[in-house]
């Protein structure tokens, strides 16, 4: 039997399995993909916490479904995304470095002229499903800086570990890391 952590995000409980990343480091994993109805309280819970942002920005994939949703919940036409391969379309975009706790290699996260446009002297608000390390921030916040917009907000479904004593983000709940 898989064992479980049990959160409660916004007054929604959601049981997380725990899975191991590497020896000795495991994860309560969140996933929202598929996941319809969580998605929605989720967004509704972020909406309500950044409401004066002019822009959504996120990175993919994770947090897709989630920044469509905040930024409907905002009433935005768009969101922008970042994105983890150069698309043909994106030839002409920004792009920086990323580190995350779930990924071993660095990557690249790519900006498209269009969505670099989109932030350029707006209230940017950084959105995604779960901030741990920072290393996906840290990209997200050089891509908004090179377009030329405002850091407003970094808010996350849930902050894991030591994230949740960071001051410069907002969330909704937190999971520990755990470690053996």
């Amino acid at each position: 039997m898989q064992k479980e952590y049990v959160v409660n995000i916004g007054g929604k409980k959601v049981a997380l399995p725990i899975m191991e990343i590497a020896e000795g480091l495991s994860i309560a994993f969140f996933n929202l993909h598929g996941e319809q109805e969580l998605t929605e309280h989720c967004a509704k819970c972020i909406a309500k916490i950044i409401p004066d942002a002019e822009v959504v920005l996120t990175a993919e994939s994770k947090g897709l479904q989630l920044a469509h949703c905040v930024a409907r919940n905002l009433n935005h036409a768009r969101y922008a995304v970042a994105r983890k391969s150069k698309k043909l379309y994106m030839q002409d975009g920004l792009e920086a470095e990323v580190k995350s706790i779930t990924t071993e290699e660095v990557q690249k996260l790519y900006l498209s002229e269009k969505d670099a446009t989109l932030l350029k002297g707006k209230k940017v608000a950084i959105v995604d499903d779960v901030i741990s390390t920072g290393g996906s921030l840290v990209g997200l916040e050089q891509l908004v800086k090179l377009a030329g917009g405002t850091i407003a907000y970094k808010a996350f479904v849930l902050a894991e570990g030591a994230a949740a004593d960071r001051k410069d983000i907002k969330y909704l709940a937190t999971i520990p890391l755990f470690t053996y």
